[in-house]
């Protein structure tokens, strides 16, 4: 459990892998928590309490009323306001039938898992790129804790193995399969193309999706498996809050029921219509009401994460612009040539790969880790330049050297 649920029993540990932000931990960690928490709570109402108590006929002895416990804790009962006349057609007591509250611990369970999924998914795929996400990040933070010397060493180190991370994933060869995934990847970023520097970008957004589906898709699921207009859940309560009525019993958790059972004696069978009482649904509306706010809040701090991730990754120029920030904190932009090396920098070397990394280290330790990781790519970058550079143009000793060698005519 500890493995599937990231955590073990310690509160330290809850605030789960560091390769992602506080908004998917809220998912995928804190929610976790709180529904197993909830599934504990509820199981323990049902397993070493009485779940129901059903008011019997007085002819009924003990093993009977017992028989009339179970069976009407097992068989679904429905719910008939004391108002109403109890319908005569036993389809129409079926159709008000309750049928999730024996089930609602597997219900708290199964939203656990779905919150866990996006997470699962993510850290699956996320080592596809070619880079341990979580040792990079923690190994970035662990720089905060030690010497200024051995710091730089460090992050020295670091800048070194992105390098080689990020000129592994280029593409060292030119043709026209090449060229189309490159422009399918530069104008679709769901395209995940590895060697356009596109994989984990593209695999976060598809993440941040299904956290939103998730959250979203889960109120109509609820709705499905309790049977009720669960949708609206929140809505009632909160208007029954604001109005002057005393609070009164919720459908959808109704605390005293109906339930119908047959008994057959030889070729003879009596129906009895018992009325029964289900304390556990005076918990269960309560975490029903806190489930529902808490997915509409999920629900919209998803959305907006969304977006603000896209309109990060999509737009080229926020790519530049950070970058630009940390390089300005470093003194490194000087010139207008300096500006379109930034640019270079941040769109050919770094790529969107490369910035959303850095992201994530700036998001699960500090900005000044990141001035200093990106102070060193710009050195790695500007000395490959400067390579490139010279072994693109001979200096004038080499061409007199080659003069001095060709054969008199």
């Amino acid at each position: 459990m500890s493995e599937l649920l990231g955590f073990v029993p310690s509160f330290s540990k809850l605030r789960g892998k560091p390769n992602d932000d506080w908004i998917d931990r809220m998912s995928h960690v804190y929610t976790v928590v709180v529904l197993v928490i909830f599934t504990v709570l509820v199981s323990s109402g049902q397993f070493f309490k009485d779940p129901i108590q059903c008011w019997h006929p007085a002819e009924f002895k003990d093993s009977m009323e017992s028989y009339t416990k179970w069976n009407c804790w097992v068989k679904n009962t429905y719910y008939v306001p004391m108002s109403d006349i109890i319908p005569e057609d036993i389809s129409d007591r079926q159709e008000a039938e309750i049928t999730y509250y024996q089930w609602v611990p597997l219900i708290l369970l199964f939203q656990a898992f779905l919150f866990k999924f996006p997470n699962m998914i993510w850290r699956i795929f996320n080592g596809g790129s070619g880079l341990n996400l979580d040792k990079v990040v923690r190994f970035a933070e662990k720089t905060q804790l030690v010497s200024p010397a051995d710091r730089d060493d460090t992050i020295n180190s670091l800048a070194r193995f992105m390098d080689k991370w990020l000129d592994s994933n280029k593409e060292h060869r030119w043709n026209v399969v090449v060229r189309t995934k490159h422009q399918i990847s530069r104008f679709m970023c769901f395209f995940c193309n590895k060697r356009a520097g596109k994989y984990l970008t593209a695999m976060y957004l598809f993440v941040k999706v299904l956290y939103v589906a998730n959250a979203i898709g889960q109120l109509f699921l609820l709705n499905a498996f309790m049977s009720t207009s669960f949708n609206f859940y929140g809505f009632e309560f909160l208007d029954n809050l604001n109005s002057d009525r005393p609070w009164r019993e919720s459908p959808r958790f109704p605390r005293v029921t109906l339930c119908d059972f047959q008994i057959r004696q030889l070729q003879n069978i009596q129906r009895f219509t018992v009325q029964c009482v289900l304390p556990i649904n005076l918990f269960n509306e309560k975490v029903f009401i806190f489930i529902w706010f808490w997915l509409i809040f999920i629900a919209v701090l998803a959305c907006i994460n969304l977006f603000r991730w896209l309109y990060l990754i999509v737009f080229a120029k926020n790519k530049i612009d950070y970058i630009k920030k940390y390089l300005k904190i470093n003194n490194e932009l000087h010139t207008n040539f300096d500006k379109k090396m930034c640019t270079r920098f941040a769109e050919n070397y770094l790529r969107d790969d490369g910035v959303f990394v850095l992201r994530l280290v700036a998001k699960n330790s500090t900005d000044i880790v990141v001035t200093d990781l990106v102070r060193d790519l710009w050195k790695i970058f500007k000395e490959k330049q400067s390579t490139k550079k010279n072994e693109l143009e001979p200096t004038e000793n080499n061409f007199d050297d080659a003069k001095e060698k060709e054969p008199l005519t």
